[in-house]
């Protein structure tokens, strides 16, 4: 006959005992199910912690910072934008193709470079007007990009639902 001692039990949580906890229950084996329960440790440094600490989320520029990363490429551009393009144009001439990808990787330009001084319309229809029609425009101050990433996403919940809607129609 084998005695067991309970300093010599390594029972520490409910998923060593398997599927004979659950059994017992099912059976109505309440002694059995009393005994592992009985077995289970109730020191909470043996248990598995149920609620784990939040993690801390770190920012794209915490980020960009920790692993040296530079700005991202603005998406129009900016005086320093002009700067730059200059710089790579003038690489590429003196140096190489491979010289100007490595200055657009260091210091990103634009994506795009709207007209400038054309009071917001487009260049081509901005030069069609006379000078006394471009005098009478009011004057356009850039607007900051007002898009957040919850309104794009509602936006497009509704777009899909109707176009949904217009194909069930």
């Amino acid at each position: 006959m084998q005695t067991q001692s309970l300093d010599n039990l390594q029972l520490i949580n409910e998923i060593q005992l398997g599927t004979h906890l659950n059994h017992a229950v099912e059976g109505g084996r309440r002694a059995d199910f009393a005994l592992m329960l009985a077995l289970l440790s109730s020191d909470l440094h043996e248990n598995i912690p149920v609620d784990t600490a939040p993690i801390e989320t770190l920012s794209s520029q915490q980020l960009r910072a920790y692993f040296e990363i530079p700005a991202s490429q603005p998406l129009t551009s900016t005086p320093a934008c002009y700067q730059r393009a200059a710089e790579q144009a003038q690489a590429f001439h003196q140096a190489s193709l491979t010289s100007t990808r490595l200055l657009a990787q260091l210091q990103p330009t634009a994506l795009s470079y709207p007209p400038q001084q054309t009071k917001g319309l487009p260049e081509d229809l901005f030069h069609n007007l006379s000078i006394h029609e471009r005098r009478k425009l009011p004057p356009v101050e850039p607007k900051p990009l007002q898009a957040a990433p919850q309104d794009l996403y509602l936006a497009l919940i509704k777009s899909k639902r109707m176009s949904e809607m217009s194909w069930a129609a």
